[in-house]
C-alpha cells in the first residue's frame, strides 16, 4: 500500500472516529434523560417542553463529531503522506473521546434534571444549566480538533 494511500486511510479512520465515538455518546445519553422524561409525561403531559431540552442536550456531542468528520472529509483530496493521514487522525481525538464522554455523563445530569422538573417544574432552567456545564468539555474538545485540523501542513 503507497504512503498516500495509507494517509488516506487514516485520515477517514479519523473522520470515522470523529463521528462514531460522539454519535454514540449522544445516542446512549439520550436515553438517560429519555426514558425519564417518558414516565414525569406519563403522569403530566404538559410538562413536554419544559423536559425537551434536557432530553436533547446530549445529543449535541454528535452534532459536534459530525462538524469535525465533515472538516476532516474536506481535507481528504489533500493528503499526500502517511504522516498528513495520522495527524488527522490524532486531530480527531479529542472530540471523539470528549464527545463520547461528556455525551453519556450530560445525560445522566439531564435525567436528574428531568426528576427536578418532576417535582418543581418551575426550575428547570437550573436543570438546564447544570447539563450545560458538562457540555463545556464538550466544546473544548471540539475547538481542539478544530484548531489540530487546521494546523496539518501539506507540502
Amino acid at each position: 500500500m503507497s504512503d498516500q494511500a495509507l494517509g488516506i486511510a487514516m485520515t477517514i479512520l479519523g473522520a470515522a472516529l470523529a463521528a462514531g465515538l460522539p454519535g454514540a455518546g449522544s445516542a446512549i445519553g439520550i436515553g438517560y434523560p429519555g426514558r425519564a422524561a417518558t414516565g414525569v409525561l406519563a403522569e403530566d403531559p404538559s410538562k413536554f417542553g419544559s423536559l425537551f431540552l434536557l432530553v436533547v442536550l446530549p445529543g449535541t456531542q454528535g452534532f459536534y463529531g459530525f462538524v469535525v468528520a465533515f472538516l476532516i472529509i474536506g481535507k481528504i483530496t489533500q493528503v499526500t503522506t502517511f504522516t498528513q493521514g495520522l495527524q488527522f487522525l490524532f486531530a480527531s481525538v479529542p472530540i471523539a473521546i470528549v464527545g463520547l464522554i461528556s455525551a453519556i455523563h450530560q445525560g445522566k445530569v439531564s435525567a436528574a434534571g428531568v426528576n427536578l422538573v418532576a417535582r418543581r417544574p418551575k426550575e428547570v432552567i437550573k436543570g438546564v444549566i447544570l447539563a450545560a456545564m458538562v457540555e463545556t468539555y464538550a466544546v473544548l474538545g471540539l475547538l481542539i480538533s478544530f484548531f489540530l485540523i487546521n494546523a496539518v501542513k501539506f507540502t
